[in-house]
């Protein structure tokens, strides 16, 4: 199963460092948080990556080329007149990543629509690249699998204005609404299950993913619910950059299950 990242926003909200990068590029702890989020998935066996990128997309595609060289033991050596490279020892992921340029100011479901050939007819997984979670995600994946809808979105409890949702006793979300009021109600976290007929319902580049896709999905009751009680946090400003700093300077990463 492939994980989707979209990686194409211009973060305007962290201007401090997105007018340089990418917002999924911002370092925390020494590597961009989208990183960390490619770890975290690494961590349940998903090892194969399509990055949706837009804003600064070059960033991203630099950092990967790079990537095997940065993260190996090496020997340049000039000495006969020749540039000859000699590998040692790497400590990179066993990673598969294909990084889509899905336009500047495509909305997240055109993104996703623009993808479509990478995935196929297969399920798959779909993160935003701003955001670090504990969940877990075989659990998430065999919740998905075993409710049989097209959708699953991991909903998490805080009093923060993301995505709002009304859900069932049965888990089955019942509405959704956008970014317009903070009432403590649990809100989309994002990293969801998609099956692939979720391409049928995106129309083009100026489709907002969270808006007529999800609300299709509820009135088909094909939206499903994952609660996730742990931790989950989102990088929209400095004061959330530095506070997964801190907590990563102090070892209490809740999400870097990877280093135990």
């Amino acid at each position: 199963m492939k994980v989707v990242i979209l990686a194409g926003g211009f973060g305007s909200r962290i201007s401090e460092e997105s007018q340089f990068k990418p917002k999924p590029m911002i370092e925390i702890g020494g590597k961009p948080i989208l990183w960390h989020i490619m770890k975290e998935y690494s961590y349940y066996g998903y090892n194969e990556f399509v990055i949706c990128a837009g804003y600064k997309q070059h960033v991203i595609k630099e950092w990967f080329a790079d990537y095997f060289i940065h993260n190996s033991d090496i020997t340049f050596d000039y000495t006969n007149g020749k540039n000859e490279m000699t590998i040692h020892r790497s400590h990179f992921d066993p990673w598969k990543v294909t990084v889509v340029d899905t336009g500047l100011n495509t909305m997240t479901g055109g993104r996703i629509k623009r993808i479509q050939k990478y995935i196929g007819a297969e399920s798959f997984l779909m993160t935003y690249g701003d955001g670090v979670c504990d969940v877990n995600i075989s659990k998430l994946v065999e919740f998905h699998k075993k409710h049989g809808k097209i959708a699953t979105l991991t909903a998490v409890l805080q009093e923060q204005q993301k995505g709002i949702l009304d859900i069932d006793g049965d888990n089955a979300v019942k509405s959704f609404r956008e970014k317009n009021q903070v009432d403590g109600a649990p809100i989309n976290a994002g990293y969801m299950v998609l099956e692939p007929e979720i391409f049928e319902l995106i129309d083009g580049d100026r489709t907002v993913f969270e808006k007529e896709p999800l609300e299709t999905l509820v009135q088909r009751g094909e939206l499903m619910s994952y609660m996730h009680k742990g931790f989950w946090q989102c990088m929209d400003n400095m004061r959330e950059k530095l506070m997964l700093e801190k907590l990563l300077a102090a070892g209490k990463a809740p999400w870097k299950k990877w280093a135990n």
